[in-house]
């Protein structure tokens, strides 16, 4: 993209669409693909919902728009054009994941009419949820796109296995992911856009928004969650006028660590949900 030159947002998006029956969205965080939700729409198509899971803008097979700083309204209006390009017939209940929750709520707060519910997992929703380190990492997007750019995909593979091993021995707990899923998380690492480690740095603080989302809202997160402040989680539940909370076992991504858990909870939630 030329310097100083107006950014059209692609209308292109690879997705995916499950089942029949009302429809949810389900919304991948940073640097992830629609394969986070492997596990859950089996599950999903089995108990009567219509499931899309897309890519966002810079990630999986979407378009990557060259640029070495990629913007959250960027993807947040990507994301938009996407849900509207569907033409549901009633509003679908959303499900994000970190970076995918922090959309989630946004387009919630900006559409209160056109959500049904809201599944937040692990959610961002402001940038002091980040430690110190990785705030500080995110300010050099440039530096962020080199590294990403050229490093090989078998090393971004051996630090998702070493990561995913000493987090298993947190705690004493288990809570390894698959061999098929760190395999995934490490080519959607690698074939992540550059620019699009920005997109955190570039987030707005949602924390002031928050009260005026009064849709059904379930919120779950890994107890080991060594990506955003565990603390964080509960303080999101208090502030939501219709929301209930729930730990469980697992790190930064639950629903691909500890997907039976996980996967209940969210059938629950969603069997509680009122009659349309």
């Amino acid at each position: 993209m030329t310097k100083g030159a107006p950014f059209e947002i692609p209308t292109q998006t690879h997705f995916v669409e499950k089942g029949e029956g009302s429809p949810i969205i389900l919304v991948h965080g940073l640097a992830a693909s629609l394969h986070d939700w492997d596990s859950l729409l089996p599950e999903l198509e089995r108990a009567g919902w219509r499931s899309y899971a897309l890519d966002l803008l810079g990630h999986g097979e979407s378009p990557k728009p060259d640029s070495r700083s990629y913007k959250a309204k960027w993807v947040y209006r990507h994301l938009e054009s996407w849900i509207e390009s569907l033409q549901l017939s009633e509003p679908p209940v959303i499900v994000g994941h970190s970076l995918g929750g922090y959309l989630s709520l946004r387009y919630a707060i900006r559409n209160p009419q056109r959500v049904r519910a809201l599944i937040l997992t692990d959610p961002f929703y402001r940038l002091d949820q980040l430690p110190g380190l990785l705030r500080r990492a995110y300010r050099r997007p440039t530096l962020n796109a080199l590294v990403v750019e050229y490093t090989p995909k078998w090393i971004f593979r051996w630090i998702v296995d070493l990561t995913n091993a000493a987090l298993g021995r947190a705690g004493g707990s288990d809570l390894t992911l698959p061999a098929a899923v760190r395999l995934q998380t490490a080519l959607d690492y690698k074939r992540t856009a550059p620019g699009a480690f920005n997109i955190p740095n570039t987030a707005r603080d949602l924390t002031a928004d928050l009260p005026r989302v009064s849709m059904p809202t379930l919120v779950l997160w890994g107890d080991h969650d060594q990506t955003l402040a565990p603390s964080s989680f509960p303080a999101l539940v208090r502030v939501l006028p219709n929301a209930r909370g729930q730990a469980i076992s697992g790190g930064h991504v639950p629903h691909q660590s500890n997907p039976q858990d996980y996967n209940r909870l969210v059938l629950e939630f969603l069997k509680s949900l009122p009659a349309k």
